[in-house]
């Protein structure tokens, strides 16, 4: 029996848009996206993130400044009630996504496992 794993991964992709944890992380960015302050910092905060992951990834240095900038506005972020939570609701769903590629590359892992 032949298996459309496409089928499968759009079965899985429509599973989590009707899940709690992405109905939650929705609700939660769409709240920070309502509020000028939040959706101000929020993307301040998202632009430092991926100006540091670029600079990582092309072997560039990151400055003393730029990590105490990064401490900095991570401190803000954290202290923001509804920025806070859509962290947390990221996070939780990272958890599931994370749970689910596991699952998925299992039959890889069986396969070549460890063998010693």
């Amino acid at each position: 029996m032949s298996v459309n794993l496409y089928d499968l991964a759009y079965t899985v992709e429509n599973g989590i848009r009707q899940s709690a944890e992405y109905a939650e992380l929705k609700k939660q960015y769409e709240a920070v996206m309502a509020d000028e302050s939040a959706r101000t910092m929020f993307h301040n905060f998202r632009d430092i993130q991926l100006k540091l992951q670029e600079k990582q990834m092309t072997g560039q240095e990151i400055t003393e400044e730029e990590v105490q900038q990064a401490q900095k506005t991570v401190a803000l972020v954290q202290q923001h009630e509804m920025i806070s939570n859509l962290m947390e609701a990221e996070q939780r769903m990272s958890v599931v996504l994370g749970d689910l590629n596991r699952i998925i590359t299992k039959p890889l892992e069986d396969l070549y496992g460890t063998q010693g």
